[in-house]
């Protein structure tokens, strides 16, 4: 026996999984690409483009003059659309774009210094420059004792020339090879790359800071990469995409079919049915339906069967009524006919009703009976209106002659007659009659029946193919018999395979629509 999965319960199942499974992409990827504060946007590979650049940077520093400094980095600042200056890790400028660096940049340059040596006071000679000063006007900077060509730092294993401005005290958490930090007034961002020149004097490297300047977080692509977002993000949609789509799709599909079952049921196919192998509400929802459509199609055959027993078995006594009143008419005198001929017109009125009750329980339980073939619209429609005409109709006919349809013919004139027959007695005064015939797409033929009759209340058309029903209460042979011709339209016609639908006309006027599959498919 198969245990029942509630709906719901399957729903919020999944849903917690998808939201599990999202929450561990995210987890791992905050792990790797994550850190406190801006700082992490650059680890990882967001951070390898900018280290990379600042490594080949400084190696071109460290092959040139410190006069052609601002030019390499002028030249690189070009190339990139972001701004290139090198500092001490005191704050002091040693190459670019005179900048003076806001307070937040200081104090980050400041944590990659080494400790302060025994003997050295803070500043450069002489007090030094202050903290974010640039460089001399003329783009010069001040030189220390030192050979001619040199970078200015000394001579490597020369004298002690005294204290020097990168030496100072380091703050805790000195050593980071790559900060980033923004600046308020006017927004900046600065990625600063730790670098240390190798022509040092003989206390070894000297410790400097190449920062990148930008408008823009992006840095025009080279300080945020964000193609691993966009990878994440596709990854995370298709993931969750893959994870719903089964149960999604399971769900819409059983309710497409439960929705189109239940169409064809009301239309009256009560032999459609739905797929109900699900073991949830969309199962069960599946299973009434077919119990419905089986107890529906019970009860409405047994009426019609009914209905065809009562009629079958009234035409005996109507007949020997009939037979009676032969009798009667020949033995009664003159004065007393006229009796004999009302009732003479009140039973041909009970022998028109079982005939259509005949002819309607006959078109609904045999549909399989029907042999359907190919048919030409013309010649049937043409016969119906020689039938059912009469001298005060105007009945216009515009069907090509080659127009075929898939129909059995008897059931089509019959159809066909009976709605010649309503619009002459509804609206035979109100204007002509059209019949017309077209083809349409995907193999269907169209037969509409219009005239320009009052029409029928719009609450009524939905029901005007219900048997018995006519929008007028009374049914005396005045208002048009008892309301089963449409019905025997409708069953003529779904016997045939086709459907049939109504609509009131502007600005007045009937029309109904027959629609057939062509024979010419």
């Amino acid at each position: 026996m198969r245990v029942a999965f509630p709906l719901y319960a399957k729903i919020l199942l999944w849903f917690f999984l998808n939201i599990l499974l999202l929450g561990l992409i995210c987890f791992a990827f905050v792990g790797v690409q994550f850190r406190f504060g801006l700082d992490s946007l650059l680890m990882g590979r967001a951070g390898n483009p900018i280290q990379d650049l600042s490594q080949i940077i400084g190696g071109e520093l460290n092959r040139q003059e410190k006069s052609q400094w601002n030019a390499v980095l002028e030249q690189y600042s070009t190339n990139y659309q972001v701004r290139f200056l090198l500092f001490y890790n005191t704050g002091v400028q040693i190459g670019g774009e005179p900048t003076l660096l806001p307070p937040v940049v200081v104090e980050h340059l400041k944590g990659g210094l080494p400790p302060r040596r025994a003997g050295f006071p803070p500043g450069g000679p002489g007090g030094g420059p202050p903290p974010g000063a640039g460089p001399p006007p003329g783009g010069g900077f001040e030189d220390r004792e030192g050979p001619p060509g040199g970078p200015g730092f000394g001579p490597p294993g020369g004298r002690n020339l005294g204290p020097r401005p990168e030496l100072e005290d380091a703050p805790p958490g000195a050593g980071r090879p790559m900060f980033m930090v923004h600046s308020k007034n006017p927004s900046r961002y600065w990625v600063g790359v730790r670098l240390r020149h190798a022509q040092g004097d003989r206390m070894g490297p000297i410790p400097m800071t190449l920062l990148a300047v930008s408008d823009s977080i992006r840095g025009h692509g080279l300080f945020i990469d964000f193609l691993p977002w966009v990878e994440v993000g596709c990854a995370v949609i298709l993931v969750s995409l893959l994870f719903w789509l089964p149960l999604v799709r399971g769900i819409t599909r059983s309710i497409s079919q439960i929705t189109s079952a239940t169409e064809e049921i009301a239309r009256g196919r009560f032999e459609a049915r739905v797929a109900d192998g699900r073991r949830d509400e969309l199962g069960r929802l599946g299973l009434a339906i077919n119990q419905m459509a089986g107890r529906l199609s019970g009860l409405v055959t047994g009426q019609k069967r009914f209905l065809g027993d009562i009629a079958h078995e009234l035409c005996s006594p109507i007949a020997r009524i009939q037979l009676a009143l032969g009798i009667l008419e020949q033995r009664v005198n003159d004065p007393d006919k006229v009796y004999l001929e009302d009732l003479r017109d009140e039973v041909q009125q009970m022998t028109n009703l079982v005939n259509e009750l005949l002819s309607f329980s006959k078109a609904s339980l045999e549909p399989a009976a029907v042999k359907l073939r190919a048919v030409n619209v013309s010649e049937i429609v043409s016969l119906a209106v020689r039938r059912e005409s009469t001298p005060s109709a105007q009945i216009n006919l515009e069907i090509p002659q080659e127009l075929t349809v898939q129909a059995d013919p008897d059931l089509l004139q019959r159809s066909v007659a009976n709605l010649i027959r309503n619009a002459i007695r509804y609206a035979g005064e109100g204007g002509p009659i059209t019949i017309a015939a077209r083809a349409q797409p995907e193999g269907f033929v169209e037969i509409v029946v219009s005239d320009c009759g009052p029409g029928v209340p719009e609450e009524s058309l939905a029901q005007l193919f219900d048997p018995f029903y006519r929008p007028e209460l009374a049914r005396a042979r005045e208002t048009g018999g008892v309301g089963l011709g449409l019905s025997i339209v409708k069953t003529c016609i779904e016997s045939c395979q086709g459907s049939v639908t109504c609509h009131n006309r502007v600005p007045k006027g009937l029309a109904v629509t027959i629609n057939l599959r062509s024979a010419g498919i």
